[in-house]
């Protein structure tokens, strides 16, 4: 019986039990602009037979409906889940967590003594200026009056030499609080890094779901358990840093990307993608339904509800940390995507990092864009076309350079592959614009005073300052009518290159070069007439 003992307890544990628990972590993640695809590993080794492998390391708020499980030569049988199951969770900290935690307790010690360190050196001037203050009460005593010449004069000199070395003493404490006071602000600063720092390594606290899967083994084995799930509380933004050379038209897009997560787990050494996919956002195409139109009497028309689409809302959370690797982009014909060469730490809830994304080069043509209606300056203005295999993403984080400096930073539209973007490079303040009204008359026919006709008279003129030429694409507008009552009439001289720019009715178009010093003017006289008895709104 003894010998039977000594022999069972030289067998593995799990040789003895049906369940096998599993410690999994996050290997393989995609972002997506919001949203993320997760892959999770977990080694097991079994003996042959039935077996219940646990993983109850789960995100306490994992889509379990939605999970998909695999798993390496062995037989899988059912899945259970559960998201209530809360394990132990271990009260120890990690080394780096503990490095961390003393290195901000350490920097916030020093910042108290160097507080009090200037305070110190700030009671000394003050001390000195009491002195100064006391020497000159000394000065001003009414006793003075009967001290004789000798005495006075040794009480001046007293007052001279001990006023002037307080004076000095006040200067010298003085510059070394002030010293003192800029090493303060460096301090600070690094106490700053160091709380971010401790804050991307905060211990996770989360509760946790649990997934069991049913294995049956011919023969003890070692393999691999993955879960697959898509999570919302996670995402990248894209940012963009754009270079024009004006000499050459020449334009880097210099690309990254801000990544975020909050799902309650660090993610450490990850595989990590980013896709410009958005399987959040409709993923099918709509439906049109017969069109039926019926006669009614006015009284029984009731206003059609106005149809909204709906989508997915998902929270945002603060950016997190990454890596500064650069991506490689694959095109698969509908989506461009970014898989990093290396791993990638990013803590959940941590400050965002920007991650680097390859650039794009290409060239641009460059012109003024004169829109006298509602601007006094003409914009530099660079039309790119985007290859057809990138795409740029929308985004707020669009930072514009002209040759080095910086213009400011705008919203960026999305810009598929293969289109045409017009991209704002900021005012040119040498090209001043001008839109003055010459005439405006309206006449009246009729038995009753009744205005009916309306005429308009614009000069629109672009003066170059600039001592350099310019090509210039100035656009104005006329009326439309879409009533057969109401006509309108108007020429332009020079008329104008471009009608309905853009597919915007009644804008126009002129492009011409403009030489440094000159002025261009054109004239626009519009003419709208309708019948008696009706005002235009």
């Amino acid at each position: 019986m003894r010998a039977l003992t000594l022999c069972l307890a030289c067998l593995p544990l799990a040789a003895l039990a049906d369940d096998i628990p599993l410690t999994s972590r996050v290997s393989a993640v995609t972002l997506y602009p919001q949203g993320a695809s997760v892959t999770r590993e977990a080694p097991f080794a079994v003996p042959a037979g039935a077996h219940d492998l646990i993983l109850a390391d789960l995100p306490e708020h994992t889509p379990l409906a939605a999970i998909r499980v695999t798993i390496d030569d062995a037989r899988m049988g059912g899945v259970s889940t559960r998201n209530d199951y809360v394990p132990p969770r271990p009260e120890t900290e990690s080394a780096a967590y503990t490095a961390a935690k003393a290195e901000v307790e350490r920097l916030q010690d020093a910042l108290r003594t160097a507080r009090a360190g200037v305070a110190d050196i700030r009671l000394e001037a003050e001390a000195a200026s009491a002195r100064i203050a006391f020497l000159d009460g000394i000065g001003r005593g009414d006793g003075l009056a009967a001290l004789g010449p000798d005495a006075l004069r040794d009480l001046a000199g007293m007052i001279g030499t001990e006023t002037l070395a307080a004076r000095r003493e006040s200067a010298e404490a003085t510059r070394r609080a002030e010293t003192a006071e800029r090493g303060l602000k460096d301090l600070m600063q690094e106490l700053a890094r160091a709380e971010q720092a401790l804050k991307a390594l905060v211990p996770e606290t989360e509760a946790r779901a649990m997934l069991a899967v049913s294995v049956t083994a011919d023969t003890a084995l070692q393999g691999t358990l993955r879960v697959a799930y898509t999570v919302p509380d996670a995402g990248w933004q894209p940012l963009y840093d754009l270079h024009l050379a004006r000499d050459s038209g020449a334009l880097r897009i210099e690309r990254g990307a801000f990544v975020h997560q909050h799902t309650g787990e660090n993610w450490r050494d990850v595989a990590l993608t980013l896709s410009t996919r958005r399987p959040s956002e409709q993923g099918e195409p709509g439906d049109i339904w017969p069109w039926i139109p019926r006669l009614a009497d006015p009284e029984e028309i009731t206003p059609m509800p106005r149809m909204k689409a709906e989508g997915v809302v998902m929270m945002s959370a603060p950016m997190l940390e990454g890596t500064a690797d650069m991506a490689r982009p694959e095109f698969d014909g509908m989506a461009v995507s970014y898989a990093y060469p290396a791993p990638v730490n990013v803590a959940t809830g941590a400050d965002r990092v920007r991650l680097m994304l390859p650039p794009l080069d290409a060239q641009a043509g460059i012109t003024a864009r004169a829109v006298p209606l509602m601007d006094e300056t003409a914009f530099l203005v660079a039309r790119v076309t985007i290859p057809a295999e990138e795409v740029l993403l929308p985004t707020p984080e669009a930072r514009f350079y002209l040759d080095g400096r910086y213009t400011g930073q705008r919203w960026l539209p999305l810009v598929a592959g293969g289109d045409a973007a017009d991209l704002a490079f900021g005012p040119i303040e040498g090209l001043r614009l001008t839109r003055v009204i010459r005439a405006r008359t309206e006449g009246d026919r009729g038995l009753i005073t009744r205005a009916t006709e309306a005429r308009e008279e614009v000069e629109i003129a672009v003066e170059n300052l600039t001592g350099t030429a310019w090509p210039v694409h100035l656009l104005d507008r006329v009326p439309v009518s879409e009533q057969t009552d109401l006509r309108i009439t108007w020429e332009a001289s020079p008329p104008p290159d471009e009608r309905d720019v853009e597919d915007r009715r009644g804008v126009l178009g002129w492009r011409f070069d403009l030489p440094a010093g000159e002025r261009r003017a054109i004239t626009l006289n519009t003419r709208m007439n309708w019948p008696e008895g009706k005002v235009v709104r």
